[in-house]
């Protein structure tokens, strides 16, 4: 089975064409909506206007120049939108998994797993980071399953973490973001040009036939197309003008559409304005970052991660220093041990020994058994496990050799028991 490809197995929601070469928004049919209202316009223009303004300027054939410009201009501005909608606008690669070094155990929220009462696996949800000297909070992302840098935002659309998110734009059909952010200013900027430009012509060409017809509504008679193109740049005017405008401000104020929208109301400090000039410089003169995705290469096969296990250190046995295999079996012989060293008098303590069968008691226990009897006090169980399989298990895991060597020990001790009375 041939490999994949990043763009084969991308999990946004993004469309590709050629091949992983260029990359839209899921909602690109819009796109050839916005063509339709760029091309047509110009093609109504350049056919019932342009061409009978031709022979308006005589020097130099200057007429044809306002054709020239027309078509010119007009495939500028859709340049803009391919390299606008067709590009990566900054979109932040997925982690396959989270950031282990964020992990940590809340020990005041626990979970039951295996009838054991452990912490719960807590993930601190947001982290502050540095910004020209000023606290900025970044948030974790729970899709992305990474910590979004400042100004990232996840766009709901599109389905990623896109870096100096400004806002999804379904004209275009993509996400405007930090690399595709200038060329869509000079779409939008170059589109109100290009509307300014079909409404002067259009209004000039009307007042031509008005001074050879003698009146503007014959004038409008005559040339009903210029009339519509004039309405239909009016129009588009308040739309891609009043972008313009925005958008110009919030370059002089180094704002992005979705930061003004959600902190507009807040008296917080811009930490990103470097002063009017300096934001204009940073837009249009610093070098596009390349992307941070190769869309084309193959996909890596996911290598499982390896933890290491978590193990407990213990002392080391009086038989032949080697550490127990389980936690378990020292905290079910303390437990046992303890027991023993608070009965009141050397009786019990002597059936408690008997009581336990023909294998007898660990080695570890009657040595601990002998130093309380000498200090009279209770010994100290320490052991790094949170809980003890006593109540499951019922019995004592013990090797052979520790049960022979108990069986010594027990006789050594009732010896010295007999002795001693």
């Amino acid at each position: 089975m041939a490999a994949k490809r990043v763009f084969e197995a991308w999990k946004g929601s993004n469309k590709f064409v050629f091949g992983g070469r260029l990359i839209f928004g899921p909602d690109a049919r819009s796109l050839g909506f916005t063509l339709l209202l760029i091309i047509l316009p110009i093609i109504i223009f350049c056919v019932f206007v342009g061409r009978h303004l031709r022979h308006e300027f005589s020097s130099y054939n200057a007429g044809y120049a306002i054709l020239v410009v027309a078509i010119l201009f007009n495939i500028y501005v859709l340049v803009l939108l391919f390299l606008t909608s067709s590009r990566d606008p900054g979109i932040i690669p997925r982690n396959l998994h989270p950031p282990e070094e964020e992990f940590r155990y809340d020990p005041s929220v626990s979970m039951d797993v295996g009838g054991r009462q452990t912490p719960s696996l807590q993930f601190p949800r947001f982290k502050e980071l540095m910004v020209n000297g000023h606290p900025v909070k970044v948030k974790y992302c729970d899709t992305c399953m990474l910590y979004r840098p400042p100004r990232c935002s996840h766009c709901s659309i599109c389905n990623n973490c896109v870096e100096r998110f400004d806002h999804h734009c379904p004209w275009v059909g993509q996400c405007i973001g930090m690399r595709n952010y200038r060329y869509f200013f000079m779409f939008v900027s170059s589109a109100t040009i290009l509307c300014i430009y079909v409404f002067s012509f259009s209004a000039f060409y009307i007042k031509v036939l008005m001074d050879r017809e003698g009146t503007v509504w014959k004038a409008m008679k005559e040339s009903p197309a210029s009339v519509i193109l004039m309405a239909y740049c009016f129009i588009s005017l308040w739309f891609v003008g009043g972008l313009t405008g925005f958008h110009l401000y919030l370059i002089g104020t180094n704002q992005t559409t979705y930061e003004n929208f959600r902190y507009r109301s807040d008296d917080r400090i811009n930490v990103y304005n470097r002063g009017c000039l300096n934001n204009f410089l940073e837009v249009f003169c610093t070098q596009v970052k390349p992307s941070r995705n190769n869309f084309r290469a193959l996909v890596q096969e996911e290598v499982p991660r390896t933890h290491a296990p978590v193990t407990a250190r213990e002392p080391e046995s009086a038989l032949g220093g080697n550490t127990r295999s389980k936690v378990e079996d020292d905290l079910d012989i303390g437990e046992d041990l303890l027991k023993i060293s608070q009965r009141r008098n050397i009786e019990e303590i002597d059936e408690d020994i008997r009581s336990r069968g023909s294998n007898g008691p660990p080695h570890n226990i009657i040595s601990d058994i002998d130093s309380v009897l000498g200090s009279g006090r209770a010994p100290t169980i320490r052991s790094e496990a949170r809980h003890s399989s006593w109540g499951r298990s019922g019995s004592w895991e013990i090797g052979q050799e520790i049960l022979g060597s108990s069986n010594v020990s027990e006789r050594s001790y009732v010896a010295s028991r007999e002795a001693r009375q």
